[in-house]
């Protein structure tokens, strides 16, 4: 390790699939003995390994006009110690994170004082708001993508990129799909192997717990009724505390089991899945497990969002990566229990059409280019400090 004066980098990870990444990012470089200094906004786990956060991801992680609105004090309180924090300390590179409100604003920002900012785990401008991407264009140097249907939408409008592949592909260890490790596993939690586990993943943002949890719970609830070789798993989000859960859950009598560990290992332990849209469902499609995808906005968000997305057929990773339905996705008002109950019960009462599914998520990593995402963002900013 250089005993000189660490290089500063700044990152902006404030959500947790976004933290996640920063986290591989940070720990990448540890491993190659590089002498950076890391600050922004990050995960309380970024901070035990050394991040100094200015803003904290569990805080700022909020989806939606009316919570942005909520939020904004908070959120411009931020904003403006990374400004002069940017302005004071000359980070040798600006990493920004998703969360495109807050990210291409500071970019703007950053840009003028002469900083090379790079966008990693770019919005999903080819989605809504199209125009945000002459933003990126304008002042990130480049825009690093995980998903190849991106590729042509940034080429077709000149905007610097590189494809790097998505970095879940590096976490997926052999022993995910092994059937007898998975069996030992669920064993420990009383799970016998004639009995099936249905999970419920309602998000990583307390908006997403809002909205969803409720109409999941309702959804398990008359599936438990149903099928009693069932048993009811509910994973909670890294950035949602267990206590903070469990209080949600005070006035569900269903049985289930609660857990909190990694995403991966908890999603390799269902068979069917209620997940909440955003990265999880393609930890989901990786892992090959059914699910049912759900996603809802406040009313006001919701109206706002659909006026601006245009040309999208589907909002479901693993949909829009294979480019048609394979899994079902729900979104607004279709999210009920009604419908969500008919969805999930055909997994259940449908082994053919199960298994059908099965297969077409096996195809997946194919579409995600080569393991190693991580290591070329790193190497690929290393050529800029």
């Amino acid at each position: 390790m250089d005993s000189k004066k660490p290089i500063e980098i700044m990152i902006i990870a404030a959500e947790a699939s976004s933290a996640h990444y920063a986290l591989k990012l940070m720990q990448y470089w540890r491993s190659q003995g590089k002498n950076y200094h890391f600050f922004g906004v990050g995960s309380d786990e970024m901070e035990r390994q050394g991040f100094e956060r200015l803003g904290k991801s569990e805080e700022m992680a909020v989806v939606g006009a009316s919570e942005i609105f909520a939020q904004f004090s908070k959120l411009k309180l931020v904003f403006d110690q990374l400004v002069i924090a940017a302005k004071e300390r000359r980070p040798g590179v600006v990493v920004v994170m998703d969360y495109p409100e807050f990210n291409l604003f500071l970019s703007r920002k950053l840009h003028a004082f002469g900083l090379k900012v790079f966008y990693y785990i770019s919005p999903q401008v080819w989605a809504w708001r199209k125009s945000r991407v002459e933003t990126i264009k304008k002042f990130c140097v480049k825009a690093f993508l995980l998903f190849p249907f991106e590729v042509d939408f940034y080429q077709s409008r000149g905007v610097p990129y590189e494809f790097v592949g998505h970095p879940l592909l590096d976490e997926i260890d052999p022993d995910l799909y092994d059937e007898q490790k998975i069996s030992s596993r669920r064993e420990k939690f009383g799970i016998t192997s004639k009995e099936k586990i249905v999970a419920l993943m309602p998000g990583s943002r307390r908006g997403e717990l809002d909205q969803l949890l409720n109409v999941q719970l309702e959804t398990a609830r008359r599936l438990l009724k149903k099928h009693n070789h069932l048993r009811l798993m509910i994973f909670v989000a890294p950035t949602i505390k267990k206590e903070e859960m469990q209080a949600r859950l005070e006035n569900f009598k269903s049985p289930y089991i609660l857990l909190q560990d990694d995403p991966n290992r908890m999603i390799s332990l269902a068979d069917y899945i209620l997940v909440a849209s955003g990265t999880a469902t393609l930890m989901v499609g990786l892992l090959h497990k059914p699910m049912v995808i759900i996603y809802k906005l406040s009313r006001l968000t919701g109206l706002f969002a659909h006026f601006f997305i245009r040309g999208v057929k589907f909002f479901g990773l693993v949909n829009l990566i294979l480019g048609c339905e394979v899994v079902p996705e729900r979104k607004q008002s279709d999210v009920n229990p009604d419908e969500l109950f008919k969805l999930m019960d055909r997994y259940i009462t449908d082994p053919e059409y199960t298994q059908k599914t099965i297969a077409d998520l096996k195809t997946l990593t194919s579409y995600l280019g080569n393991k190693g995402a991580t290591a070329r963002v790193a190497e690929s900013l290393e050529s800029y400090l």
